[in-house]
């Protein structure tokens, strides 16, 4: 264990057995993250936590009352943030999240184990809302194939698909917003969103880590059509 160059502990993992450089570098990143040690002591269940939090801070998307949607919650460090923020825990607003994956319950959060991609998710999340929404987030990820163009239409097909939800469901006013990559391909995404939006914005807070081409586009002001 030695200092790193901010004067905090860095610790080191062996490499030996059948631990891959990967999964040691992996390791490495996590026990070293301060976000992750943070999300530790005040009781979120990932780092994520702060990235809403940070968006949150300065944008103001989450307020007493609303209703959210969470795609791709577990492990649900960003339903956490929204359960507390729109007060659903004491039952004035309401979070409604789902994903692939199981997720241990949450106070203030109705989640279903639902794969958005398939055909009756729409159908089963407007039923689980009961009404509209005013903000609609995705943390959600595909499965990286390593190619990077492949994967780069990969996360803008299933932000598209995000996006045609939430103009669906979004209440006006409303708020959109959605994990993406760095990418020259998520021009036609910008384009419908700026006819349904008022403010685009890609953001990228201090919680994610700089070394990854991961930021947020940020949809404000959503316009229903007539």
């Amino acid at each position: 264990m030695a200092k790193d160059d901010t004067g905090r502990l860095h610790v080191t993992v062996k490499t030996g057995g059948k631990r891959k450089l990967s999964s040691k570098l992996w390791l490495e990143r996590q026990l070293n993250d301060p976000y992750v040690a943070q999300a530790r002591r005040e009781g979120y269940r990932s780092r994520a936590a702060f990235k809403l939090k940070e968006i949150d801070d300065k944008y103001h998307l989450l307020k007493p009352g609303q209703t959210v949607i969470d795609l791709g919650a577990a492990p649900g460090g960003w339903s956490q943030i929204a359960a507390r923020k729109v007060g659903a825990v004491d039952g004035k607003g309401k979070v409604v999240a789902i994903d692939i994956l199981e997720m241990p319950e949450i106070p203030g959060v109705t989640f279903e184990q639902l794969d958005f991609m398939a055909e009756d998710a729409p159908q089963r999340l407007r039923a689980l809302l009961g009404g509209g929404a005013d903000v609609v987030m995705s943390d959600m990820a595909p499965n990286t194939t390593g190619h990077r163009t492949t994967d780069q239409l990969r996360i803008i097909g299933l932000v598209e698909e995000a996006a045609a939800f939430a103009v669906e469901v979004l209440n006006p006013g409303g708020t959109f917003l959605a994990k993406v990559f760095q990418s020259g391909a998520d021009s036609g995404l910008l384009a419908n969103l700026k006819r349904d939006f008022t403010t685009i914005r890609h953001v990228k807070p201090a919680a994610s880590r700089q070394d990854s081409s991961e930021r947020y586009l940020l949809a404000t002001g959503f316009r229903r059509k007539a």
